[in-house]
């Protein structure tokens, strides 16, 4: 029976937070907290508490085997842009963009 958590507009961009789901893809949900706890991205921490939560809901339905999860699906999609304004020379403004990312993580039994 599948598990699922959502995390949604996370600070970082797509690009960025698929590196630290590829590292997770697949392995077991004690070696994904552990790789991730050492991972030196800012990715990683959100990545982690989404692991963490998705295994506390586990635990919440109480009919799936909590030693045997793994991490069957990880999905990295883009949220909305927020838009910021620097000022520039001659009264002009340049517009930034600040990147934002929906993770979707869903945890199976072996």
């Amino acid at each position: 029976m599948e598990v699922k958590a959502d995390l949604r507009y996370v600070r970082v961009g797509t690009q960025k937070a698929r590196l630290v789901a590829d590292a997770i893809r697949g392995k077991g949900v004690n070696e994904a907290i552990r790789v991730l706890t050492f991972m030196p991205k800012k990715s990683a921490v959100f990545m982690k508490k989404l692991v963490e939560s998705a295994v506390a809901n586990a635990e919440q339905k109480k009919v799936i085997d909590i030693d045997n999860l793994y991490v069957k699906t990880v999905l990295v999609d883009e949220g909305p842009d927020i838009k910021r304004f620097r000022p520039r020379a001659q009264g002009r403004a340049f517009e930034i963009r600040k990147k934002t990312s929906h993770v979707s993580l869903v945890l199976d039994e072996r």
